[in-house]
């Protein structure tokens, strides 16, 4: 598994589609990702990582053990988050659980990933 973080509009998926994904890789968005489909030995690159967390912490879901449990079905997975923790501490509550849990959560998909790049004005940087 590899991780690709940046802030929004840095370049993050055009980054992963030429210099780290093969042609048949499919790219699934996390704003409609359906995780309980079967994508067999497919190359994935899930893009938009952060709007995936958002929209199953608002149904309640649990997207720490839903990812958890995606990656290991597909070990060449490829995942593109934007970086929102950074700026001002939002005010509403559900804003700044989203903001923590997605933090922690690539906190630990870091770790476990064999490799890590930030991605800024569309230049890659691997820091892992």
């Amino acid at each position: 598994m590899e991780l690709v973080i940046g802030g929004r509009a840095q370049g993050k998926l055009e980054y992963a589609k030429k210099n780290m994904a093969n042609q048949n890789y499919k790219v699934l968005d996390g704003q409609d990702v359906d995780f309980s489909k079967d994508y067999g030995e497919e190359s994935l690159i899930l893009n938009h990582f952060h709007l995936f967390i958002r929209k199953r912490i608002k149904e309640g879901g649990n997207p720490e053990k839903e990812i958890k449990d995606f990656i290991s079905k597909h070990k060449n997975l490829i995942i593109i988050s934007d970086e929102i923790g950074n700026g001002i501490v939002p005010i509403d509550s559900f804003e700044r659980d989203y903001r923590e849990r997605t933090g922690r959560l690539l906190i630990e998909l870091a770790k476990e990933a064999d490799k890590v790049t930030r991605v800024f004005c569309g230049i890659g940087q691997v820091i892992k």
